[in-house]
């Protein structure tokens, strides 16, 4: 009987990281810290997992698969262990999904609508004992009552694809499910982004970069514990950028554009789709089949709907401050070295000046690189205050492996957990650090450069030199004495 061979040192080390990290996850969603408490609980997870990716570099490649699957499941599974701690989107989800189940456009009404009351039951809409109690996570309603959805005064703001999400989850979701289908469908999605991304990184030579996105806390926090559909673009956004790095522009572009259609933000990824691609067949295939999906996604909506199919999107604009600078936090690093009327033109400067050097000078074998200076560019440009929107962030650097644009994603966290405390202040600083994080690499990167350059001139000066200075042998003739000088 043959002993089985003890795992090496690294796997085991890396192991109990993960346990660990599967640990402090559950301690923190199933505990009662809100606000500060739960972004300090949140910034040990994250030092936990950024201990387990630098251990998986020391794992021999043929254990690297096996530990970032089942790590993917262990720190994923820890997202279902709670109700959502830090977000009521998932509530308005699941009362799109119930709008539309019964034949109503969820662009038409309100959910504090009456003529949607038919539809209301005692977990979105509680009674007047829990309303009397309140709680941050409900929100009155004008004729009386309260519910758990946010903003229930104003029509839905996700397009077309996320509410086709919202709609299949509800139709396969048993009777009283509740938040756990919406939580489950975001798991499966979560892992099905970390499956994507092995296959892609796999062809690339090392799968590690997978850790990136499989271990990281805000994928069992945001992507399934609040249940964002963000993790339904993220999976189509890196299936696009994949085609497209194949020369599938086509289907890339058709990609692209479901997953503009599921959160709109994908949109900032199309200068990176098109990275380095000159030819304009090429490019027309790309953008046509991006814009002509959503307009088709849009389409059933629009023939469906007798309002705007836009929803509350102005209204979200306006009231998060991307409209007025001087209303928010937006805009927050830009506002501190420019007037706050300056702040939108230089944004859209910046962003369009990104886009264009990524376009023209970017790889088109790896349009997630440029893919990942735009999106991280607009984070850094926009400082929005919602921590999920950096999902699509994190899946971008698990692709193109430039770690230090994660800080982007901690900051989003800092800005909305903190926020209530600190203010706007809180955010800037967040983000600020990761401006300096995400610069200090190419700065660091060009001097070294630069420094390489200066010493390979001085060298060859002095070699130069050496050789002027040397003194010249006299020449021998044939018969071995020296030839007279001339």
């Amino acid at each position: 009987m043959t002993r089985a061979r003890p795992l090496p040192l690294p796997v085991v080390v890396t192991a109990l990281l993960l346990s660990l990290l599967a640990v402090s996850l559950v301690l923190l969603l199933r505990g009662g810290a809100g606000g500060a408490g739960f972004l300090a609980g949140y910034a040990g997870a994250w030092t936990v997992f950024g201990a387990a990716v630098v251990a998986l570099r020391r794992v021999h490649r043929r254990h690297v698969v096996p530990l970032l699957l089942a790590g993917a499941v262990a720190v994923t599974a820890t997202g279902l262990v709670a109700a959502p701690r830090t977000s009521t989107d998932s509530f308005r989800y699941a009362w799109d999904g119930r709008v539309q189940a019964a034949g109503v456009s969820p662009y038409d009404h309100a959910p504090a609508d009456p003529a949607l009351a038919g539809l209301r039951d005692d977990w979105l809409f509680p009674g007047p004992e829990a309303c009397g109690r309140g709680g941050a996570d409900l929100a009155p309603l004008d004729a009386g009552g309260c519910t758990r959805i946010n903003r229930p005064a104003v029509h839905t703001i996700y397009p077309p694809v996320a509410e086709g999400w919202f709609l299949l989850v509800h139709g396969l979701s048993p009777e009283g499910a509740r938040h756990k289908g919406l939580q489950a469908g975001a798991a499966l999605l979560s892992l099905a982004v970390t499956g994507l991304l092995i296959g892609v990184l796999r062809r690339r030579g090392d799968p590690r970069r997978a850790a990136l996105w499989a271990w990281c806390p805000a994928v069992p926090v945001e992507a399934v514990d609040n249940a964002h559909v963000d993790v339904l673009a993220v999976l189509l956004s890196v299936g696009a950028l994949a085609l497209v790095a194949r020369r599938r522009h086509l289907a890339g572009g058709a990609l692209l554009g479901l997953a503009v259609a599921a959160k709109l933000l994908p949109a900032v990824l199309l200068p990176g789709a098109l990275s380095g691609v000159r030819r304009p067949r090429a490019v027309v295939a790309v953008t046509l089949s991006a814009a002509a999906t959503v307009a088709l996604a849009y389409l059933p909506y629009v023939l469906l709907s007798d309002g705007s199919v836009l929803g509350y999107l102005g209204g979200y604009a306006r009231e998060e401050g991307y409209d007025d600078a001087g209303t928010g936090g937006r805009y927050a690093l830009l506002r501190l070295v420019l007037p706050d009327a300056w702040a939108l033109p230089a944004a859209l400067l910046g962003m369009a000046a990104v886009s264009v050097t990524v376009w023209w000078r970017g790889d088109p074998e790896r349009p997630w690189h440029g893919a990942l200076s735009t999106v991280g560019t607009a984070f850094l440009l926009l400082t929005p205050g919602y921590s999920w929107y950096a999902l699509l962030l994190v899946a971008l650097v698990a692709l193109d492996g430039r770690w230090q644009w994660l800080g982007v994603a901690l900051a989003g966290a800092v800005a909305y957990l903190a926020g209530p405390v600190t203010g706007p202040v809180g955010g800037t600083v967040a983000y600020g650090a990761a401006a300096a994080v995400a610069a200090a690499q190419p700065l660091i990167a060009w001097v070294r450069q630069v420094l390489g350059l200066v010493s390979k001139r001085v060298r060859n000066q002095r070699e130069k030199v050496a050789r002027e200075e040397k003194p010249s042998r006299p020449a021998i003739s044939v018969r071995g004495r020296p030839e007279p000088p001339t």
